[in-house]
């Protein structure tokens, strides 16, 4: 195994290398994209209580279909290739990030907004000097939560054309290539722990700084 691993890269590093960063690159921009999305909404409907349980519900509704499912129906609307793969992704990567910052915002003590209210704050200003830090180890769990499950879930853009280190496990378990499996699922677990482990030390700083 060793020795057909050391053959492999030394001729194939490079694409070993592409796949590596494609991976990356579509799991950290679903993630960035998910956030950028989310954050906002679930601040939103957690001042907006008439619409935040169709929305939650919604979005719930993300975790309970197969992220291949989900990769599939991305198929007839943009093809094949990086970008359904990556709307895939995104959708995946929603719901965690969604439901906490919607919970952290939502269980805010409403003494807090009435504090801030009254040393003249703007609502806004609210947000984001007061609210905002004291809901960001909430936040922070769902980012790690999402992040470990796009990560995994990438492995399967190769189906669509998305690209990433799931290619070695589809020609592994095609060819019956035990190589080619590790190629693929070691990379990918070694991505998700690197990942948990980054999140979880953030968390405890931001906890730290917020308690």
């Amino acid at each position: 195994m060793l020795q057909d691993l050391q053959a492999y890269f030394a001729t194939n590093a490079s694409v070993f290398f592409t796949n590596a960063v494609q991976h990356v690159v579509l799991s950290l921009t679903s993630i960035v994209l998910a956030m950028l999305i989310c954050v906002p909404l679930g601040v939103f409907i957690s001042r907006k209580a008439r619409i935040a349980d169709a929305v939650i519900n919604a979005v719930n509704v993300c975790r309970v279909v197969p992220s291949l499912a989900v990769l599939a129906l991305a198929m007839p609307l943009l093809g094949v290739g990086f970008l359904p793969a990556l709307l895939a992704l995104t959708v995946l990567a929603c719901p965690p990030i969604l439901i906490n910052t919607y919970t952290a915002f939502k269980e805010m003590d409403p003494l807090i907004r009435e504090a801030a209210k009254g040393m003249g704050m703007s609502p806004m200003q609210t947000i984001l000097k007061v609210e905002f830090p004291l809901a960001l180890p909430v936040i922070v769990a769902g980012v790690r939560t999402a992040s470990v499950e796009i990560i995994a879930s990438a492995s399967l853009a190769v189906l669509i054309g998305g690209g990433g280190l799931g290619n070695y496990i589809m020609n592994g378990i095609a060819m019956f290539n035990v190589m080619f499996l590790m190629l693929g699922a070691v990379p990918i677990a070694l991505l998700a722990i690197v990942s948990e482990v980054g999140f979880s030390l953030l968390l405890k700083r931001v906890t730290m700084y917020t308690s």
